[in-house]
Order: C-alpha cells, then sequence, then structure tokens
C-alpha cells in the first residue's frame, strides 16, 4: 500500500538536503570562474582544470592517494570480511570483546584516532610515510567492512551453507562456492566504502603522513592554507565528484543487490 508524503515533510528535507549540498554546489560552480578572486564571477573557463593537468604537485598526490586507497581497501576488505565470518558464523570465547573493539573506531573521533595512531608509531619508532598512512587507513576501514559484510551475512540463508556440506562439500569448498559468492554484493559494497573513505580521508592522514607522503586531500588543506587558488576549488570539486560517483556505487551494491 502507498502512502502520501505530507508536503510540509517534503518542504522540510527539501530545505534540508539544499542546505546539505548548497557549499558543494556553489564550490563546483566558482570552480569554472574565469577570475582569481573566488568571490568574483568573471565568467566561465576551464582553465583551473586544466593546469591541475601541468601541476605535478597535484598529480603526485593524487597518485599517492590511488595507491594508498588500493592497497588499504584490499587488506581492509580480505581482513573485514574474514572477522564478519567469524563473528557471525561461529561462537567463541572473547566473541563479544571483540565485537566491540571492532566497532569501537566507528564512535570514536577522526582526530583522537589520529593522535593514538601518531603516538602508537612513535612509541614503535616507525618513521612516518606511506606504510604508516595505508595502516592507518585500514586500522580504520577494518571496522566498516565488517559492519556492511555482517549486514550482507545476517540476510544470508544458512540452510545453503548445510545443504553443500550435507552434500559432500567441504568447509573451504562452501565457503568458495557458496558462502562468497552470496556475499560478493556485500564484499563489493564494503570495498567501495573503503575505498571513498580512504580517498577522501584528511584528518588521520594528517596525523601519520611524513614528508614525501602528501594525498590529495592534505595537498588541497595545504593549498587553502596558503592563498586561496582557483585551483583548489577544481582539485575539491573533483575530489567531491570521485566520492559522489563510489557512494553512488556502494549504494548500488548495498542495496540494489541485497536481494
Amino acid at each position: 500500500m502507498r502512502t502520501r508524503t505530507a508536503p510540509a515533510a517534503l518542504t522540510i528535507a527539501a530545505l534540508g538536503y539544499t542546505l546539505l549540498h548548497l557549499p558543494v554546489l556553489v564550490l563546483a560552480v566558482f570552480s569554472f570562474n574565469a577570475s582569481r578572486f573566488s568571490v568574483t564571477w568573471t565568467g566561465a573557463t576551464l582553465a583551473w582544470y586544466r593546469e591541475l593537468l601541468t601541476r605535478h604537485d597535484v598529480a603526485q598526490a593524487l597518485r599517492l592517494s590511488l595507491v594508498v586507497a588500493l592497497v588499504s581497501t584490499a587488506v581492509a576488505t580480505t581482513l573485514g570480511t574474514l572477522l564478519a565470518l567469524a563473528l557471525e558464523r561461529h561462537r567463541f570465547r572473547g566473541r563479544r570483546m571483540l565485537d566491540a573493539a571492532i566497532t569501537l573506531p566507528i564512535v570514536t573521533p577522526e582526530i583522537v584516532m589520529g593522535i593514538s595512531l601518531l603516538l602508537m608509531f612513535a612509541a614503535l619508532q616507525v618513521p612516518l610515510g606511506m606504510t604508516t598512512v595505508i595502516v592507518a587507513h585500514v586500522a580504520c576501514n577494518v571496522s566498516f567492512v565488517v559492519v556492511v559484510v555482517r549486514a550482507r551475512l545476517a540476510g544470508m540463508d544458512p540452510a545453503l551453507e548445510e545443504a553443500a556440506l550435507t552434500l559432500g562439500a567441504t568447509e573451504w569448498r562452501t565457503v568458495r562456492r557458496v558462502t562468497l559468492p552470496l556475499l560478493a554484493p556485500g564484499i563489493a559494497a564494503a570495498a567501495l566504502l573503503a575505498f571513498t573513505m580512504s580517498l577522501d580521508d584528511f584528518v588521520i592522514t594528517f596525523f601519520v603522513s611524513g614528508p614525501g607522503t602528501t594525498t590529495l586531500p592534505v595537498l588541497v588543506y595545504g593549498m587553502a592554507r596558503r592563498t586561496v587558488e582557483p585551483t583548489i576549488n577544481a582539485a575539491s570539486t573533483l575530489l567531491v565528484a570521485a566520492t559522489t560517483v563510489l557512494v553512488l556505487l556502494y549504494d548500488r551494491f548495498a542495496t540494489g543487490k541485497a536481494g
């Protein structure tokens, strides 16, 4: 049975979404502004996007961001999937404690995570660089992967796995032929979410990155601190656009293929 939404509720929702996305829309519009001063519109141009293509620091930061996001996503997705299977399918001593420890990074402020990771690396005398950035991203993204994959596992019928075992399949064959194919949409959604969060992470990366390991969000922050360059608007718009596409893909895998 279809229900009608009250006009007042639609108006409030539309106003909320407008206020939420209006700054991003303004940023995108002014990334095409011909003026070097962001507050003055003098005409449309693609000059700032072309200038981004010629900047070595932007290309290097983008390349580093992609490498960190890809590696951390692969590791976090693998570990998160295994942890989700263990927590959802098995009962063992310390399960509740492990469950709480995994979900803790989700509710912990990023600045606290960044400082704690920095202190840990300093105590272990680990030099800051790409390795510390990847480890930090994995530590933060594993929790989100576990949550997404466990949600997919909760909606799966365990009778399918039991049937495979009853028919003579080994546990590993059952996982490979039954569990993983059924989990594939959830794993893909979790990987896209982890990649998105790693690609646009600033706070944690700012604390654990070293010389020569500046990712694109950290570079954009540094550009904004020095001066208001028009290329900042262009770089930020591209970053928002990439994140939006990844979020839409995540939503498709998480909801569109959940059945």
